[in-house]
């Protein structure tokens, strides 16, 4: 797949998936695989179009960006972009910042369900009680009947409401950064939570991690939530203050799903590892057979705009 003119070399583009292996590349473009490893594929000054390997971490994000004097588009391939920021200011100006939004939207809505439903219905004691091989039965609560505040309603937020549409949910509350009104209802601002958080019997975090959701849900947000809520979190770990948290579950009073955790990968011995009332999953929610698909075809697409001099989509910044 690599194609060269008599005096224009091709542009280089770094994939963390084989090129071989994606349907649908254009031509006119010379495609180097790199998933993170310790050796470049080739020298970054050379790499005009840099997809992100993917779930490796900052670090390895961020390691080739100082060399990359000639990129012009940094793709992500997932829905948030915190792990690229640091990186940043080492881009030229004007290199788009793209995200994943298409990708990640239904594996992360399953999940959010998959962690509603299980905690609301006890299943991390059935698999203690199968393990001891006791008999738990009982009544646990429904998600029917439920209040549900969804924070973050981007197109994963949006997702995950088409998929509790059929649970009978009694209300469902929507907040993101700016006020809107959609086929479902209105969205509210963050700075409607302290109205919105004593009527939600399940708080869905969903936003962006950036420096208006650094923490947002500390001492004071979890105290507005009521008694019993649960709190699902498939956003970021840095949104929630951990010590916070931890004070609310060791009291008894709320629960906690967590598919992202602060710090993360979790180390052995935090006490959040065996605080009562939480369901903790490694950070799946996109990571299902969902992704490479999804992946792929993002990846195409966005290159076939690229090589045709056509705009590329999920624009989230330009530098400079």
């Amino acid at each position: 797949m690599t194609s060269t003119t008599n005096t224009v070399p091709a542009p280089d583009v770094w994939l963390p998936i084989p090129a071989d292996g994606i349907e649908g590349l254009p031509e006119g473009l010379n495609y180097r695989f790199w998933d993170g490893g310790q050796d470049y594929p080739a020298d970054p000054a050379h790499c005009a179009f840099y997809v992100v390997p993917y779930m490796k971490g900052p670090e390895v994000a961020v390691r080739p960006l100082a060399g990359m004097s000639s990129v012009q588009v940094v793709q992500t391939l997932s829905a948030g972009i915190d792990h690229v920021e640091p990186g940043l200011g080492l881009l030229p100006a004007g290199v788009r910042l793209c995200n994943a939004k298409g990708v990640h939207e239904a594996s992360t809505a399953e999940l959010t369900l998959a962690l509603i439903l299980a905690s609301l219905r006890g299943f991390p004691g059935f698999v203690h009680g199968q393990d001891k091989e006791e008999w738990r039965s009982g009544f646990y609560p429904a998600l029917a009947d439920k209040s549900v505040l969804i924070v973050g309603y981007g197109s994963i937020g949006s997702a995950i409401e088409d998929r509790l549409a059929p649970f009978e949910c009694a209300r469902v509350a929507r907040v993101a950064r700016s006020a809107r009104t959609t086929a479902r209802g209105p969205v509210h601002t963050l700075d409607d939570l302290p109205t919105l958080l004593p009527r939600a019997d399940i708080v869905i975090l969903s936003t962006p991690l950036n420096p208006s959701t650094q923490g947002l849900v500390d001492a004071d947000f979890l105290a507005a939530m009521p008694d019993g809520a649960l709190l699902v979190n498939v956003a970021r770990g840095g949104v929630v203050d951990t010590k916070s948290l931890l004070s609310e579950l060791e009291s008894g009073r709320l629960l906690a799903a967590l598919d992202v955790t602060d710090p993360e990968p979790l180390p052995s011995g935090h006490p959040l590892w065996h605080a009562p009332n939480v369901l903790i999953t490694p950070h799946v929610g996109g990571s299902t057979s969902a992704f490479l698909p999804r992946a792929k075809r993002l990846l195409s697409g966005q290159l076939s705009r690229f090589a045709a001099g056509e705009p590329v989509h999920n624009v989230v910044r330009t530098i400079g």
